[in-house]
Order: structure tokens, then sequence, then C-alpha cells
């Protein structure tokens, strides 16, 4: 077959446009986190009811994905890609404009979320299929670094607009430069060439989802999948409520900045990927796994720059890990099914952000951080565990 090799011409341009796409995809969907203190705060409800504008992004793309990912076998993989991107860039156009209402706000989310899903799983099966399989931890790791450096560029940018402006100034910049980003994904990324079409019925779907989850490898890392995501979403969410407070009393500014932690995951998630290539892909993703119950750890420590290096810990761990489980996925999935694998896995992916992520502040107000990372320690010791059980079952 004629797969995109690193030799190829392009390449280069290829996981450009991905990693691209990726960034919008996740600056956009996590936009709203940095700034979820201050929707509390504004609109008067507690953080748990202000995460929902993440919770419920996340939700509706996760119930999403497996729709795109069955429309996406006879339809061009780039349309879907495209179209996805270009409507959550408006869409979060329209999000700045909503003024006092945190239940408007929420409903544009959803919708926003349920546009994205054209995007992520979309995106796996079509680096499993386009890409020489030689190469696809080193193009999964890259595409991985897209989602960690638009998370963290969007948490900045909206971070530090808000503090100097408002959270309706920051969230519409970043809207307007997801825009132009998207007009340039569709200029840059090559139509699919060995996707397979098929028509589209009801009864293959689920044949189809029913075959992959009757594989017991691809379960356990769709489970893994669900306890990691939610863990660190929980995380992110809720960590910068404490440090609002004394005696840190961090401004939304300064918040924002932590998030360039999200760096590390960017160099994690392409080096984890290269070394899954070479050596055993569970004993690197266990590797991974360790080293976030270890930041998670860490974070309980009292002195700032202990809370930040257990915070880079938990952020090497967790992008290294997702681009590693990620890439696996499409490798264990049947050929015809790397799509409905690759959204299963982001199901369970996205649903950990959005039904942990948002029972997380319960912890938080009844216990504190310390009652957060009890509960995210637990979620990464099952992980490790399904990663244990991968290794076992074939």
């Amino acid at each position: 077959m004629n797969y995109i090799e690193p030799a190829g011409k392009s390449f280069r341009k290829t996981i450009l446009a991905l990693f691209l796409g990726s960034f919008v995809t996740f600056a956009d969907l996590y936009s709203t986190q940095p700034v979820i203190p201050v929707f509390a705060k504004q609109f008067g409800v507690s953080p748990p009811m202000a995460s929902l504008t993440l919770s419920f992004a996340t939700g509706t793309l996760s119930i999403c994905l497996m729709l795109v990912s069955f429309f996406s076998e006879s339809i061009d993989r780039k349309k879907i890609m495209g179209v996805a991107l270009t409507m959550s860039a408006l869409l979060s156009i329209s999000v700045s404009i909503v003024q006092d209402d945190i239940y408007l706000l929420i409903a544009i989310r959803a919708v926003q979320g349920a546009v994205l899903a054209g995007f992520p799983a979309i995106a796996m099966a079509y680096i499993n299929e386009e890409f020489h399989p030689k190469s696809l931890g080193y193009v999964m790791g890259i595409y991985v670094s897209g989602s960690s450096i638009g998370g963290l560029a969007g948490r900045l940018i909206v971070g530090v607009l808000t503090d100097h402006y408002s959270w309706n100034v920051a969230i519409g910049s970043l809207g307007v430069l997801s825009l132009l980003i998207s007009l340039f994904f569709w200029w840059m990324l090559p139509s699919s060439q060995h996707v397979t079409h098929t028509n589209m019925s009801v009864k293959r779907m689920i044949e189809s989802l029913r075959h992959n989850m009757k594989n017991p490898q691809l379960l356990w890392l769709f489970g893994m999948a669900f306890l990691l995501m939610g863990s660190f979403v929980t995380v992110y969410n809720f960590v910068g409520i404490p440090l609002m407070e004394p005696p840190y009393q961090l401004s939304q500014t300064l918040i924002g900045f932590i998030f360039l932690i999200y760096l590390v995951g960017t160099f994690s998630s392409t080096w984890m990927g290269k070394l899954a290539d070479r050596y055993s892909r569970g004993r690197v993703l266990l590797t991974g796994i360790l080293i976030m119950l270890a930041g998670a750890l860490l974070t309980l420590a009292v002195p700032l720059s202990m809370k930040i290096m257990g915070l880079a810990l938990f952020t090497f761990g967790f992008f290294g890990a997702h681009s590693i489980a990620s890439g696996w996925v499409g490798r264990l999935a049947d050929k015809n099914e790397k799509a409905q694998a690759s959204a299963l896995y982001l199901f369970f992916y996205y649903g950990g952000s959005s039904i942990v992520g948002a029972t997380g502040g319960i912890f938080l107000i009844r216990f504190g951080w310390g009652g957060v990372i009890s509960v995210v320690s637990i979620l990464i010791i099952l992980a490790a565990i399904c990663i244990w059980m991968v290794k076992k079952v074939k």
C-alpha cells in the first residue's frame, strides 16, 4: 500500500495539519476550564456547577463520537474533520457573547462538544490508515502533542486575557484564532486514500461495535482511558481553586501560566511513543501511569514549587500513556473497524472526563484537595491494573 512515510514529500505537511487540528480541538474543548472559578463567582453557582461548562462538552463529545465514526465510513474523513474544526471555532465565538445565563452557556458548550466529535476519532483512524505502521508511534505522539499544546494555549490565552479584559473577550479571541487555523487545515491535509467506504446500516454499526467490545484487550484499554482521563481532568478542573486561596492567592494570570506544564506532555507523548515502538508497549504505558500517580501524590505538598513539580510529573505521565494507548487501540482493532475502535476508546476517555471531572468537585468541597487526590490516586491504581490485564489477556 502507498503509505505516507517519513521520507515522502507529504509527511511533514500531513502531520502539521493533524497537529494543528488537534491544537484547535483541545484549545476549544478546554477553553472554559481555567475560568471555572470565575464562572462560579460571576454566575453565583458552585464550582461543580461551573465545571459543567466543560463536563457537558466532553459528555456530548463522547456520545457523538460513535455516530461520527460510523458516518466516516461513507464520507471522506478530511471533510468530517474540517467541518468539525470550523463549526467549533464559530461556536467559541458564540460562547463569548453570553453574559448572564449559565444554562445558555452550558447548552452552547454541549453543542460544541457534539461538533468536535468529528475530529478526534476520525483523526486517529486517519493516522492508522494513511501512515506506515512503523511510524505510527511517532505520528500518534505528534498528534497527541498537538492536544497538549492546544490545551496549554487555550488555557493560557483564556486565563491571561480574562485577567486583563474578561472571559468573553478571551474565549472570543480564541474562537477567531481557531477559525483561521481550521481554514489552514482544509488546505494542508490530503484526502483519505486507504479508507474502505461501506454502505451505512444500523445493523452493521451494531455488529462492528459488538465485535470491538468482545475484544478483551480493547475493553481493558477502554477502561484505562476512562480512569486516566477522569483523573487528569479532575485535577486540572479544580487545582486553581485552592491556589486562589491563602496561602497562595494566585491571580487568574498566574494560574493560567501553570498550564505551561502542558509542555512536558508535548515531549512525553512523542518520546514515550517512540519508546513504545522500540520496546514493550505495556511496560512503557505502565511506567507512564506510575509517573502519574507519583505526580498526583506530590501535589499534596504545601510548598507551591512542590505542587507544580507534582503537576509536571502528573502531566508527563498522562500524555505519554495516552499516546501509547491510543496507538495501541488502532493496532488491536480489525482493519475495517479502526474508526469504531478509536471512537469507543475516546467514548470512554471523554466519558471519564465528563463523569469524574464533574463529581471531583464534590470531594473538593467536602474534603479539600486531599480528598480530590485520594480519589484520583485510587483511579490511577485501577488504570494500572487495566494495563496488567491487557498484557495478561489475549
